[in-house]
């Protein structure tokens, strides 16, 4: 993955978006790191409102759109494993309305990480028939639908 990184310049401010703040470019499992690097923004937005975290979800999804479109043209790689905005969103999505404890976070992260790696059905097909930045962010928001509907199981 390090040469088709190349393309990638964290200065650029639409590629340190897309690349999670940089955690996207870890060698190994960059969709886990980028996971991992967006428990601190749940933090951030867990205090909030509900309606305020939910326009935030809102504004992170359509703007990861094109955060995520145009970094994978930029790659030449649709869907690069760097790519890791998508992850931020569907894990927020995944801990909307939950608790702010630690066994939420563990719970929502390795469910989340559960739905994105494994991609049960309908997850695949999305991931297989939609394209571009829309393509790159909407199976993980599926993913975070479907592990925010196991946590609201689990802890409602």
């Amino acid at each position: 993955m390090a040469s088709s990184t190349a393309n990638f310049r964290l200065s650029n401010p639409i590629h340190f978006l897309a690349l999670g703040f940089g955690s996207g470019l870890a060698p190994k499992a960059p969709g886990t790191f980028g996971t991992l690097a967006a428990v601190p923004l749940f933090f951030l937005f867990a205090p909030l409102s509900n309606p305020i975290y939910l326009a935030l979800m809102v504004v992170m999804s359509i703007t990861g759109i094109y955060i995520c479109g145009k970094a994978a043209r930029d790659a030449g790689v649709h869907d690069h494993g760097a790519i890791v905005w998508d992850e931020f969103v569907g894990f927020l999505i995944t801990m909307f309305l939950m608790p702010l404890t630690w066994q939420t976070v563990i719970v929502g992260f390795a469910l989340f990480r559960f739905f994105d790696i494994l991609k049960p059905w309908p997850i695949s097909y999305i991931d297989k028939n939609c394209h571009g930045g829309l393509g790159i962010m909407l199976d993980d928001i599926v993913a975070g639908i479907a592990a925010w509907a196991c946590m609201m199981l689990i802890f409602y």
